[in-house]
C-alpha cells in the first residue's frame, strides 16, 4: 500500500491577509465631491459647536440651549458618518444595515 495515495493534505495554504492601510482608511464609498462636502459639513458644525460656547451671558437661553443641542448632535453624526463611510466599517456592516443605520 501506498501511504501518498490514500492520506494527501487536506489544508490548503493560507492566503495571505490584503493588506490594509492605517486604520482602515478606505475612501470608497466617498468618491468625487461627497468627501470634501462630508469634511466641510463637519468643520461648520464643530465652528458652531465652539461659537455657542464662547457665549458668556444671555437674557433668554432656551434659543441657545436649543442651538448647542442641534449643533453638537450634528458635529457628532457628521463624524459617525465620515467614521463609517471611510473606514472598512461600511463594508463590515454591508449596505442594507448601513442604509437603515
Amino acid at each position: 500500500m501506498e501511504i501518498g495515495g490514500v492520506y494527501k493534505k487536506t489544508t490548503e495554504p493560507q492566503a495571505k491577509a490584503p493588506r490594509r492601510r492605517p486604520l482602515g482608511c478606505t475612501l470608497r464609498q466617498l468618491r468625487g465631491w461627497r468627501l470634501p462636502v462630508k469634511v466641510v459639513q463637519t468643520i461648520f458644525s464643530l465652528v458652531a459647536v465652539v461659537c455657542e460656547e464662547i457665549v458668556d451671558e444671555c437674557f433668554n437661553c432656551s434659543g441657545l440651549y436649543l442651538f448647542e443641542f442641534v449643533s453638537c448632535s450634528a458635529f457628532l453624526l457628521s463624524l459617525l458618518i465620515l467614521y463609517m463611510y471611510c473606514t472598512d466599517l461600511y463594508e463590515s456592516l454591508g449596505k442594507d444595515k448601513v442604509q437603515k443605520l
